[in-house]
């Protein structure tokens, strides 16, 4: 089982890496053949999740991200979370889908996450 308090670690690795803009720490918390579908851009695998994360971090940005409900059983979990940048322009929503490893360790499978269409 995921907790979500682990979840929430996860969540602030990923938002460690926007700050550092470190696009391949971004990629890595994905299972290698991952997709993720936005109106920002559409990755499909690690490459495509490089690539992607690399427009997303290239300037400097205060990402956050905060769990709204999340759950999991049997090696599959799944985050509905909002995340928020300081400026307010690009804050939305995400849905993501996990998946635990051979190893133990979360990857998220898929990731879905639209902007808000108004300032929070």
């Amino acid at each position: 089982m995921l907790s979500r308090a682990e979840l929430q670690q996860l969540l602030d690795r990923m938002a460690a890496a926007y700050r550092a803009g470190d696009a391949k720490g971004c990629a890595d918390l994905f299972a290698p053949d991952a997709q993720l579908h936005s109106p920002f851009g559409v990755a499909r695998g690690y490459d495509d999740l490089i690539r992607l994360h690399r427009e997303w971090t290239s300037a400097p940005n205060a990402k956050r991200f905060s769990i709204l409900d999340c759950g999991s059983h049997d090696g599959i979990a799944w985050c509905l979370c909002r995340f928020t940048e300081e400026n307010e322009t690009e804050d939305g929503t995400s849905l993501l889908v996990l998946e635990q490893d051979t190893a133990g360790a979360w990857l998220i499978r898929s990731c879905c996450l639209y902007g808000d269409t108004e300032s929070a």
